[in-house]
């Protein structure tokens, strides 16, 4: 493709829409191509003619009785509230009084205010998260230094926090950009969600003007100068360092990780939608479309794992040399881990968490699976894949509180040489296959889109019988998830976000929209399915 236009843009799909009038939300919405699809799935109750949709029985006002932890929910976030100059600009981490050490959890994060970002949208309460896109986009343009490096002009901040003078009665702002992060290393995942957050706003309220600013144009260019800039790879995945995203720790997934890549894609689909048409918009949608196709291809290809595919790698030769290897990545066979064979069902499959030369992470994280759903970089038939081995593998995926944050575990020697001797990611624990209530809401809107909101039913009750009680802790610990984690804050604001959004996506499905993305069939790539690295 040498140029994008009107008619090749994956814009075109992202804004096929109509406005949605919904008595809830006091806002006009569009109608994103999603919930086009939900209505196939009899998902909607009442459908008009073409030109308006009317509101989902089940998400009308009063027409269901609420689950006692709303109201406490609601109360919890409202109180997690931060504000600069008495206009509120995100949600604290958590805001657990009983803890002795703050450390940085009364800051401002940018990955962790997504789900309070999403709740509030969905409330009809819009004006947050606008302060809080217009502020972080301001705290980008500050100059960023670690010691004596100075950092990519797009970076985004990790967190801020606003410092109260009570004394000369002004607010100012102290951004994070790693330098004070524990490893010191800066955040990529938080321009991607910046951009996925902006595009959320933008289809929930049809407010457009926020994203037309020069600011926000300014703001998401230099995030796609810095993911998009050519150097050495080979691959059109991003290299990132260990500790980059949500898995802030070292956890062993340096290199490619799944999480950072499907966030990846996503943000490049979703900016497609927002640059505007000028001279420089259009340099960055043509750079957007060509890595967008190489992308998919190589994530469809050389990250999916199900049955066939492990069984054809562990068949594979080695030492091949030429454009005709099957084994491209030259991946030891003997290197499989044993859990893996016992791990994988006949029906089902995934996006494994890494691949790089000669390796091969065969670990489930279960943010980059459910993004990967939500932005179409699964096709529908791998979306499907992942909802059947969820299903399959629900005691060791989800167990008695949702969700893992990956599986399985590293422990003993292994556990030593990737963390570390980390004692707060121990095996089960924390990163290292604890449980973490904020990813309910990723894994219920992945549900949703692929038709199986019983799953997340199933999920939320498990949420609901205890969050509350516990006190909204930041994660679990145990193999099942059973116990609140040795060192989880109470109160983690996510943790309750988290639990709203999910329930507010079952109540009204076309909530979707916001966070989804349905495959562009314009810039699909042709996979021939061979089960071998071709």
């Amino acid at each position: 493709m040498e140029g994008v236009n009107s008619s090749s843009s994956i814009s075109d799909l992202d804004d096929l829409a109509r406005l949605l009038d919904r008595p809830r939300v006091n806002i006009e919405r569009k109608r994103s191509f999603d919930e086009r699809s939900f209505s196939e799935m009899g998902i909607f109750d009442n459908v008009n003619s073409p030109g308006g949709w009317e509101t989902p029985v089940s998400s009308a006002r009063n027409s269901f009785e609420p689950h006692p932890m709303v109201a406490e929910a609601w109360d919890a976030l409202r109180r997690s509230l931060v504000y600069f100059r008495g206009q509120p600009v995100g949600t604290i981490a958590a805001y657990d009084h009983a803890s002795e050490e703050v450390l940085n959890y009364d800051q401002v994060f940018v990955r962790d205010f997504v789900p309070s970002a999403l709740a509030f949208l969905m409330n009809g309460e819009p004006d947050i998260v606008k302060n809080f896109l217009l502020k972080t986009i301001q705290i980008q343009g500050r100059e960023k230094r670690i010691d004596r490096f100075k950092l990519g002009e797009g970076a985004m901040p990790a967190s801020f926090k606003v410092i109260h003078d009570p004394i000369k009665e002004t607010d100012s702002i102290n951004a994070d950009f790693g330098e004070s992060a524990i490893g010191r290393v800066a955040p990529v995942d938080s321009g991607f969600w910046w951009i996925i957050l902006l595009r959320a706003y933008t289809k929930s309220t049809g407010d457009t003007s926020l994203a037309e600013t020069s600011e926000c144009q300014k703001g998401m260019r230099l995030i796609l100068s810095l993911c998009l800039s050519e150097g050495f790879d080979t691959f059109p995945t991003l290299l990132c360092a260990d500790g980059c995203s949500m898995v802030d720790r070292r956890m062993g997934v340096y290199g490619y990780p799944i999480e950072i890549q499907a966030l990846f894609f996503m943000a490049l689909r979703s900016a497609m939608s927002m640059l505007k048409h000028d001279a420089e918009g259009k340099e960055f949608m043509e750079r957007i479309v060509k890595r967008l196709h190489a992308l998919s291809f190589h994530m469809r290809s050389y990250f999916w794992l199900d049955f066939q595919q492990l069984n054809d790698i562990y068949r594979y030769k080695t030492e091949e040399y030429s454009h005709t290897a099957v084994n491209k990545f030259n991946v030891i066979p003997d290197s499989i881990p044993e859990w893996v064979f016992d791990f994988m069902p006949l029906r089902g499959g995934y996006f494994i968490g890494n691949v790089s030369p000669a390796r091969m992470d065969f670990r489930w994280f279960a943010l980059g699976n459910c993004v990967a759903i939500l932005a179409s970089l699964a096709t529908p038939e791998q979306s499907a894949s992942i909802m059947d081995l969820i299903e399959e593998r629900w005691e060791e995926l989800v167990g008695e509180m949702p969700v893992k944050i990956c599986h399985p575990a590293i422990e003993s020697h292994e556990w030593r040489i990737v963390t570390g001797c980390d004692p707060k990611n121990t095996r089960w624990s924390y990163h290292n296959g604890g449980s973490w209530p904020v990813l309910l809401w990723l894994l219920t809107a992945a549900c949703i889109k692929t038709g199986r909101p019983q799953i997340a039913r199933r999920a939320i009750d498990l949420a609901e019988a205890r969050l509350l009680k516990d006190g909204w802790p930041e994660y679990y610990d145990g193999k099942s998830g059973r116990f609140i984690g040795k060192q989880a804050r109470k109160f983690q604001t996510w943790s309750i976000a988290g639990y709203l959004v999910a329930k507010m996506l079952l109540e009204d499905p076309s909530h979707l929209g916001m966070i989804s993305l349905e495959e562009d069939k314009q810039t699909k790539p042709v996979i021939k399915r061979s089960y071998s690295w071709t």
